[in-house]
């Protein structure tokens, strides 16, 4: 998932944003455009880049008034928001922030304080002289402004602001005499810029998706007894919501739990091999549109409650297991097995703790080349 699609699908869940601009380069346009269509993405319109940031934000300013840059145009809006794709952890509290600071002051934008110290050399590439940190911020996005006055500032823009300039917050002040307020931004204002970024963008996404699990059960003695101590071993590591249901009908607990955005699912059944109930879990995800934005992890967990020593699930089921998951992962859910030895109840907590902790090692890890493997605890 490219950060350009976290980005948008963010800004399309919030309601009172009205319309998403996306300016991208001629080449990427219908890359963007088929990015648009196989997530689902509502209210997004593609615009035409230019050579330059500000050339390009003004081009993307210019579908609200000029008909050569759209279609149809776009009802003009009282606020707009300017943000870069490549910081796609932005949260809707500073987005609020900067719009409502926009609307009483005209232009607003998100600040960091300086990490390191800014200097400046001399001809002969020597120190000429050094800011004081304390006195600077690091300017950020989101910035609001209100539409007339970034789009006013923009008209009067000279090729050279247009060419090299890269501060809106600048136009605003220099060409409408407005003083942006500066709102203070959160660390994850920062931008995924270099390789080492895309591996750090990474990481955060996977810890948040792996902050909550749903374990899923029947109502049969056994699953439930399961339920109830995998509950109590993974509590303490991550919020756990366990439900008792039957997966052949709609359940309105699991529908709140698909809106709460979790992405980490356990099915534990007494089967070798329930893919029927797996199957039904899959097509409520599917209808919930959960995967559409990160993948999903679900674990199908098989109770051994046979007295044969001898138990094992044959190369045919494995091979429906891998080929199921095979064609799970093309609907960005991420199916694994894990098969748990119910005989010795002296051992079952330990068992269990066993489980617990290959699932918090999935769920975190979130690794496609492991998808159809069945684990045993």
């Amino acid at each position: 998932m490219s950060t350009f699609s976290v980005f948008v699908l963010f800004f399309s869940r919030i309601s009172w944003i009205s319309n998403i601009i996306v300016v991208v380069s001629p080449e990427n346009i219908e890359t963007m455009k088929s990015i648009i269509e196989k997530y689902g993405h509502k209210r997004v319109m593609i615009v035409k880049g230019g050579i330059t940031r500000h050339r390009s934000i003004f081009n993307g300013l210019k579908v609200f008034v000029e008909n050569e840059f759209s279609n149809h145009l776009l009802q003009k809006p009282e606020v707009v928001i300017i943000h870069d794709a490549v910081r796609p952890f932005v949260e809707e509290d500073i987005l609020s922030k900067v719009v409502m600071a926009a609307k009483e002051h005209g232009a607003a934008g998100a600040i960091r304080p300086l990490v390191s110290t800014v200097i400046a050399s001399a001809a002969d590439g020597c120190l000429d002289h050094s800011l004081e940190r304390a006195r600077y911020r690091a300017s950020e996005m989101p910035q609001a402004f209100l539409f007339d006055i970034i789009y006013e500032a923009y008209q009067q823009c000279t090729d050279c602001d247009l060419d090299y300039g890269t501060e809106c917050l600048h136009l605003a002040l220099k060409y409408c005499k407005t003083n942006a307020k500066l709102v203070e931004g959160t660390a994850d204002l920062w931008k995924v810029t270099y390789k080492r970024d895309l591996y750090a963008a990474e990481s955060i996404i996977k810890d948040n998706l792996s902050q909550q699990v749903c374990v899923i059960t029947d109502m049969k003695e056994a699953v439930a007894q399961i339920g109830f101590l995998l509950h109590e071993s993974l509590k303490s590591q991550v919020k756990v919501e366990a439900i008792s249901i039957s997966l052949s009908r709609n359940d309105s607990h699991l529908e709140n739990i698909f809106s709460g955005q979790c992405y980490n699912f356990v099915c534990i059944n007494d089967k070798k091999y329930a893919i029927q109930e797996t199957q039904q879990l899959v097509d409520m995800l599917e209808k919930s549109n959960l995967p559409l934005l990160y993948p999903v992890v679900l674990i199908s967990m098989h109770l051994d409650i046979s007295e044969d020593i001898s138990f094992s699930i044959g190369m045919e089921e494995l091979t429906r297991i891998k080929k199921f998951a095979g064609e799970m992962k093309k609907k960005n859910i991420l199916v694994y097995g894990l098969l748990i030895q119910y005989k010795d109840h002296l051992v079952l907590q330990e068992t269990v703790n066993s489980a617990a902790a290959l699932i918090m090692a999935l769920i975190k890890d979130r690794n496609p080349e492991l998808i159809g493997q069945l684990l045993v605890a």
